[in-house]
């Protein structure tokens, strides 16, 4: 998955597919911030983890867990967000907010995979 810009679609109407097939279905809400985490670690993976990226949903019975895994070995870091020029800024720091727990792993080869637990289900 992930080999371009016009991806980013497609993976958030996967994640929100994917709350769609779970049961109990989550609420609008925590499956609209589901589709929201995908997409900004999609972009990010696009951007700045070499073009290409994995995606991996799972649900357990109290949270949905996110793994991200992109050809960058570099951890994201936070930037001032670009107020004027749109070049970003503000995925990350997102992401973080939203998500319950974050780790960052090494691999697959010398990429990494950001994993996200996110509650409620």
């Amino acid at each position: 998955m992930g080999d371009g810009p016009g991806d980013i679609a497609h993976v958030r109407e996967a994640a929100r597919a994917f709350a769609d097939g779970l049961d109990p279905a989550p609420t609008p809400e925590p499956a609209e911030t589901l589709a929201l985490v995908v997409s900004e670690l999609a972009t990010n993976a696009l951007r700045h983890g070499g073009g290409h990226y994995t995606l991996e949903l799972a649900a357990g019975t109290d949270a949905v867990h996110i793994a991200v895994s992109d050809l960058n070995p570099a951890h994201p870091r936070d930037r001032t967000p670009d107020l004027v020029g749109g070049t970003g800024g503000f995925g990350w720091p997102m992401v973080r907010h939203l998500a319950d727990t974050v780790a960052i792993t090494p691999g697959p080869g010398q990429g990494k995979t950001i994993h996200i637990r996110r509650l409620p289900r």
